[in-house]
């Protein structure tokens, strides 16, 4: 929208050698219910997985839990270099029953435990749908299970398969609360890029309950929005109570967000900020400050308790939207194109064509080749979609 502009506020992890990555205790857990008999759930599970073996080494423990009707351990600990030995196993696996989820998850958090590695990556990865209907179905009850295993070392990666039925929602929720990360796989592309290219990041996390906060200088900003992550608010109070539970980062990940703001005309009014305006102070205290905004920055290390807090300040320098960084412009065709297919009152002039051609000219270095994907979904959503005038 004219006269607006976007803040881009990116995190990244530090990267881990795939050599030096530490020894991994992983337990397969594979939805093999009737729900799953679809060529793109289980037959695309089998191909995920084989992908991931490829890349274990003798350091890695592989187990294969399956849960359907009853749950059962299909392949005890294994070491990753028997690659032969793990595969005849996934080709082996076939769909058919009821979803007894909670079993199956309980069992691999049993043989997670058995053979935890201190240290080491002690990790649940869950292949399904999400159609849990026999057990504990009550995400509440989940959560707690999830939560309790979490606390004592053994994390959750979610692999999300197939149409139709898959709660997403749920999902994500288990993967949040399991201090891990929750991915949807609709092709062997997405598990190339999420099991091999993406390891390390998916198996070892290198930063739990990160929480970022943002403060808008008023004297600069009259008002302000938050790009997406709707499920990802936390009340300004829980920002450094670290009793509260918060997301985690992964070697080699990325977190980006965008807000949209409103430049001020003069000194901002309204409620009084953190930082830039103390409530005991007049505005000339916001006014003060060259700073558009803060960033702050908590996080614990993996197997700590206490977060580290960290602040970094921005100056507005200026600039046009069309000078700005690829990856800016990248992530605000993305999320335009977020919000046409959410067909967003934000939306403002945002067309396909205009999120095409900024998408197209922000391409840039491009590994996996997954920005150009990115814009052939948006040619794809072109026939579908009604046209916005």
């Amino acid at each position: 929208r004219a006269g607006h502009r976007l803040v881009r506020i990116g995190i990244a992890g530090r990267d881990v050698d795939r050599a030096k990555r530490p020894a991994g205790n992983l337990v397969f857990l594979v939805d093999v219910s009737g729900s799953m008999d679809e060529p793109d759930k289980l037959p695309l599970v089998k191909q995920a997985l084989a992908l991931l073996v490829e890349g274990l080494t003798e350091n890695d423990r592989v187990s294969i839990v399956t849960y359907a009707g009853d749950a059962g351990l299909r392949l005890p600990p294994t070491s990753g270099d028997q690659k032969r030995r793990i595969l005849d196993v996934v080709e082996g696996l076939s769909a058919g029953g009821s979803t007894h989820g909670s079993a199956g998850i309980e069992l691999a958090y049993e043989e997670a435990k058995r053979h935890f590695v201190p240290g080491g990556a002690n990790r649940v990865i869950l292949c399904t749908d999400g159609d849990l209907n026999v057990g504990i179905t009550d995400d509440a009850a989940l959560v707690k299970l999830i939560r309790a295993k979490a606390a004592e070392g053994t994390f959750l990666t979610v692999l999300g398969f197939g149409q139709g039925n898959l709660q997403d929602e749920k999902m994500e929720k288990l993967a949040d609360n399991g201090n891990g990360l929750y991915a949807y796989v609709d092709s062997v592309r997405e598990a190339r890029k999420v099991l091999v290219e993406q390891l390390t990041g998916s198996t070892v996390t290198i930063a739990k309950d990160v929480k970022i906060q943002v403060e808008f200088n008023p004297a600069h900003v009259a008002s302000y929005r938050l790009l997406g992550y709707e499920n990802r608010v936390m009340a300004a109070r829980d920002f450094a109570d670290d009793a509260k539970d918060a997301g985690d980062i992964g070697a080699g990940h990325g977190v980006t967000a965008l807000y949209e703001y409103v430049p001020a005309a003069g000194a901002g009014e309204g409620s009084a900020p953190l930082k830039y305006r103390p409530r005991a102070a007049g505005p000339e205290v916001a006014a003060a400050s060259p700073e558009l905004l803060t960033v702050a920055l908590r996080s614990k290390q993996p197997e700590g308790r206490e977060s580290v807090a960290r602040e970094f300040p921005l100056v507005d320098a200026g600039g046009s939207f069309e000078s700005a960084s690829d990856d800016l412009r990248f992530a605000a065709a993305v999320a335009a194109f977020g919000m046409l297919l959410r067909d967003s009152a934000h939306a403002g002039s945002a067309t396909l064509p205009l999120v095409a051609e900024i998408a197209g000219g922000a391409i840039g270095a491009d590994p996996g080749g997954l920005r150009t994907e990115f814009l052939d979904l948006v040619r794809l959503a072109g026939a579908s979609l009604p046209r916005r005038e």
